[in-house]
């Protein structure tokens, strides 16, 4: 249980405070309990209470890192109470009794996900690969070429000297997912010498909770929990069950990061494997285990992320600039609207299916939409030309005529007063207009 003020004030030295500026050790102590004070402001409180302090203050879900990925960390169990800290990350599963023309057909699946959507890298975090066969030397061979990827690797091998041999060959941070009550101990022993993150995992939430109360008396907590179970409904139990003892019950032993593989769950079925990962991304899967990733997949998939593991309180916006649409130069027309991240994409969706090249400019209205941006007055024509200033738009784009949206048509006039070297067309009032509207457009 995390420590409060008062439990932090019988741990600080009572003497000696108006030598760190604290008025009272007490009201220091419900400071540092609050965050609005860090531990080392006050000098006379040993390493070992500091220790002790910091891990009792720590979030109940502990963060584990792999590489530059992140886990963990929670604090809530619900994104509208505050922002999530860790985003969930996609796995692709391959394992050892794959021909070599199969595990090759999937890393150069693999390697076409790969794209930036509103300022986020937008690809196949892990490799998921699972020993099944006989042959341990064939096992390490396939870690080796999917190392080759540059990504991180999620190694599910129940023997532990072939963990450390396929930890080596990974050649970098990972997570060894062998863990089991039969093998723990042995398990942790490889992982610690490897460096790597040990997955847990067990026939029941019971069995799950008593190995890794036994792994955390080894001294291991650079950890991870697999939350698949047999069925779809107990897999959902199991990530509810463990996110809530963490965070409700502050239950450390259940506070760590978990592994859902919806390749298992879905049993071949397509359509099966996109929803229960878009399920298991919002409830609560740290490290979604996919069996196949398709461009067309991971579009909605990581979308839906994208919207789930953001600051509710700050809009996704785009880059201001020009968004060249349908291979456009600076000859063709160019169109305007706001930085709203979903303004854009319904908009720049539009003019693509218009199959007409266009420049779209994007200019900076503080991540709201056309109409909330006019009324607060982050669109209006001076914040149009200011942006054409700054932007050098007329160096750049040779045409002159600019649409701009429908809803602020009341503009034109005073548009055309700032700019008047510009036609300044309104186009209608509906994004799904626009196709028939560019396709109509002389």
């Amino acid at each position: 249980m995390a420590l409060k003020g008062l439990d932090i004030f019988k741990l600080t030295p009572k003497t000696n405070c108006k030598e760190c500026g604290n008025p009272t050790c007490m009201a220091f102590s419900m400071k540092v309990a609050q965050g609005a004070a860090q531990l080392d402001a006050c000098p006379h409180i040993t390493d070992d209470v500091k220790a002790q302090l910091a891990e009792a203050t720590a979030p109940p879900m502990k963060t584990i890192k792999v590489g530059e990925h992140q886990m963990g960390g929670e604090t809530v169990l619900c994104r509208h109470e505050k922002t999530f800290v860790s985003k969930t990350l996609y796995a692709v599963a391959l394992n050892d009794t794959m021909d070599d023309a199969t595990v090759d057909a999937k890393l150069e699946d693999i390697k076409k996900i790969d794209y930036d959507r509103i300022g986020e890298r937008m690809y196949v975090e892990f490799l998921y690969v699972k020993h099944e066969g006989s042959d341990g030397a064939k096992y390490v061979d396939l870690v080796k070429k999917c190392a080759g990827l540059a990504r991180n690797l999620i190694l599910e091998v129940e023997d532990a000297d072939l963990a450390k041999q396929a930890a080596a060959a990974a050649g970098g941070e990972c997570i060894i997912n062998g863990a089991t009550p039969a093998n723990f101990e042995a398990m942790s022993a490889a992982a610690t010498e490897a460096k790597a993150v040990l997955g847990v995992k067990a026939g029941s939430l019971d069995e799950l909770y008593d190995t890794v109360a036994a792994i955390e008396k080894l001294g291991n907590k650079n950890l991870v929990l697999d939350a698949t179970a047999d069925t779809i409904k107990a897999t959902f139990e199991n990530v509810v069950q463990i996110r809530r003892a963490a965070l409700k019950n502050n239950d450390r032993t259940f506070g760590y990061p978990t592994i859902v593989k919806v390749a298992k769950l879905a049993k071949d079925d397509d359509k099966m494997q996109e929803a229960l990962a878009s399920l298991f991304t919002v409830k609560f899967g740290s490290i979604v285990v996919m069996q196949t990733m398709s461009y067309a997949q991971a579009l909605p998939l990581y979308g839906l992320r994208q919207n789930v593991f953001t600051d509710p309180q700050k809009p996704m916006t785009v880059e201001p600039g020009i968004y060249p649409i349908n291979g456009a130069t600076p000859d063709d027309i160019c169109a305007t609207t706001v930085d709203f991240a979903l303004t854009y994409f319904v908009v720049s969706g539009e003019l693509e299916r218009s199959g007409k090249p266009v420049n779209l400019l994007i200019s900076n209205a503080g991540g709201m939409s056309v109409l909330t941006a006019w009324a607060a007055g982050k669109l209006s024509a001076s914040t149009i030309a200011k942006f054409f200033e700054e932007q050098d738009i007329a160096g750049k784009i040779n045409s002159r005529k600019l649409i701009i949206p429908g809803k602020v048509a009341v503009l034109k006039g005073e548009i055309e007063a700032k700019l008047p070297d510009w036609e300044i067309i309104v186009a209608p009032n509906e994004a799904v207009q626009l196709v028939k509207f560019m396709k109509d457009l002389a």
